[in-house]
């Protein structure tokens, strides 16, 4: 697959050059709508799996061969649980898919997994409130339909999960779409360091809304705004022979058996610091380490190594509790080529930087024994929102803000004017994408009905 955003490469003799000058935003737009010709924006509505289409659970099998093997009956229970789960959980079963579909040409710093529940509300450094996309674990420079696709997906199983109609589903697709479209074509005419300071926060989120749901966005916030490290410190540790620890919450939260382990870990956190800037030395060295247990996070990453580490500053309660997360290759570097990085913990932490309007103070990575880590904060000010209570309308509301979130990451990496003169005023691109999203749910759901037959019938012994 060719991937590029540098307009030489692309046929100019279907343009005017003379119209516009060129590297303007104008021009650019000019290229971006000159490749609908070699990819019509209706073509991204086909979706059928292809003969040789690889088995969904054979790609989970390969990814339980390097996780830990006690966690994988988990990582099938929470990943069979619905359809919707089976989506969040498989992002390796989507890249093979969505590798054999249409794409223009242009590139971004790809999420890789921007599905529903991976957006969110976080704090900045500023303690400002923000929303955007918060899971980077498979970001790679890839093209931006691929996304987008995912994220369409998502919500109509999400609205299926629910029991919204199909009318109700397609018109939250179609919501997203045009938020994102909208949005690109708005970045597409302001000068590169906008893009670079715009962010989505609390003010511009409650302009966006409907009157009607504005006091959605407050609840939003005040639940974020109460998930501080103090307000954590009670519920995650103990006091044991005088001294505080964090509290063991079998099987998301144990303590660690291996003693060498635990060492390294704690000289891990150490080592860490080298990739944070030299401020944040400052910041990081008033604090002493305290202890570490291992933890069980969200449904995909389920069997990768992961651990929470307790740090005290001034006394029991300044507490800071860092994640550190094993990052392993992105799904999609089997189509799109090794990541520029060497350490997959970097790469995380670079893609991150590149697409969150302002990411965390602690971010950083390291690398432990032969597996790559990526370093942050745990739970600062963050929210993801539970799409199984929304409404129908909360659902449509919801979507518009994931598509201006995408727009906003995706516009930071890659052109935003060549992007928006693919996709054009109409919504030609929006009921594609539609038409592609209720396919794939069916496809996805056919998934999910196969893991869970495997399941039911598979010896336990081969699920361990």
């Amino acid at each position: 697959m060719s991937i590029t955003n540098d307009p030489s490469t692309v046929e100019h003799q279907t343009l005017d050059q003379h119209t516009h000058e060129r590297g303007t935003a104008a021009y650019r737009r000019d290229v971006g709508r000159a490749l609908r010709k070699k990819v019509p924006r209706r073509s991204h509505a086909e979706w059928s799996p292809a003969a040789d289409r690889p088995d969904p659970i054979s790609l989970m099998e390969e990814q339980n061969q390097t996780r830990l093997q006690h966690l994988i009956p988990l990582r099938f229970e929470r990943v069979s649980a619905s359809p919707f789960t089976f989506l969040r959980g498989t992002a390796i079963v989507m890249a093979a898919d969505l590798a054999a579909t249409p794409v223009s040409g242009i590139q971004v710093q790809m999420c890789g997994d921007a599905h529903l529940n991976n957006f969110g509300i976080f704090a900045t450094p500023e303690r400002h409130q923000v929303f955007d996309l918060n899971d980077f674990d498979e970001t790679l420079p890839g093209p931006w339909e691929w996304d987008v696709k995912r994220l369409a997906a998502s919500i109509v199983i999400a609205g299926r999960s629910n029991g919204f109609s199909r009318d109700v589903n397609r018109q939250a697709v179609l919501s997203c779409m045009a938020s994102y479209r909208q949005r690109m074509w708005e970045y597409s005419e302001m000068r590169h360091l906008e893009v670079w300071y715009a962010r989505i926060d609390y003010a511009s989120s409650l302009e966006a809304v409907n009157n009607s749901f504005r006091w959605w966005i407050n609840k939003q916030s005040k639940r974020a705004t109460r998930r501080t490290h103090v307000e954590l410190a009670p519920k995650l540790t103990q006091e044991v022979n005088g001294q505080i620890l964090i509290k063991p919450e079998p099987p998301v939260l144990t303590r660690l058996k291996d003693e060498e382990l635990t060492h390294l870990l704690s000289a891990l956190v150490e080592e860490y610091r080298t990739t944070l800037r030299d401020d944040r030395h400052v910041l990081l060295n008033k604090y002493r380490y305290v202890d570490v247990v291992h933890k069980v996070v969200g449904i995909g990453s389920v069997g990768t190594r992961c651990y929470v580490a307790l740090l005290l500053g001034n006394g029991s309660n300044d507490p800071l509790f860092l994640q550190i997360k094993q990052a392993q290759a992105s799904v999609f570097e089997r189509y799109l080529g090794r990541s520029a990085y060497a350490n997959h913990g970097q790469r995380v932490v670079m893609g991150q930087r590149v697409m969150q309007a302002s990411s965390g103070i602690f971010l950083g990575w390291t690398r432990l024994r032969s597996f790559d880590f990526y370093i942050r904060q745990l739970r600062d000010m963050k929210l993801s929102v539970d799409t199984s209570t929304m409404t129908n309308a909360g659902l449509n509301e919801y979507a518009k803000f994931c598509g201006w979130a995408l727009a906003r990451a995706h516009a930071r990496s890659g052109d935003p004017a060549m992007i928006s003169g693919y996709l054009g005023q109409k919504d030609v691109f929006d009921q594609a994408v539609a038409t592609f999203a209720e396919l794939y749910a069916d496809q996805t759901e056919r998934d999910h009905a196969a893991l869970v037959s495997h399941l039911q019938t598979a010896q336990p012994s081969t699920l361990s």
